[in-house]
């Protein structure tokens, strides 16, 4: 079993910067399709942008230009910065790790996006 562990989320003004953590404890990241999803109330989740395990990336086109998902292997971790926030971005963020027939997701991380 593996534990995902995600943070960084917060609040932020419009036009603002985060950027988002998510650990992969005594695991091979590398190893792993990841993925950041986020879910509004009262939307469903949807995948805002993923890398490969050869590092490809894919960006929804509401994010496009403005997040980059990122991968440190030695650190075990996945960012997803985050800029040029939106007030629409606001959405419980969740990191997703998939390997063949396995696939983790973490607990989720709050992103608010408010004057």
């Amino acid at each position: 079993q593996v534990q995902l562990v995600e943070s960084g989320g917060g609040l932020v003004q419009p036009g603002g910067s985060l950027r988002l953590s998510c650990v992969l404890p005594g695991s091979i990241v590398s190893l792993y399709a990841m993925g950041w999803y986020r879910q509004a109330p009262g939307k469903q989740r949807e995948l805002v942008a993923s890398i490969s395990t050869p590092g490809n990336t894919h960006y929804s086109n509401s994010v496009e230009g403005r997040f980059t998902i990122s991968r440190d292997n030695v650190k075990k971790t996945v960012y997803l910065q985050m800029n040029s926030l939106k007030p629409e971005d606001t959405a419980v963020y969740y990191c997703r790790a998939t390997l063949s027939a396995y696939d983790y997701w973490g607990q989720g991380t709050q992103v608010t996006v408010s004057s």
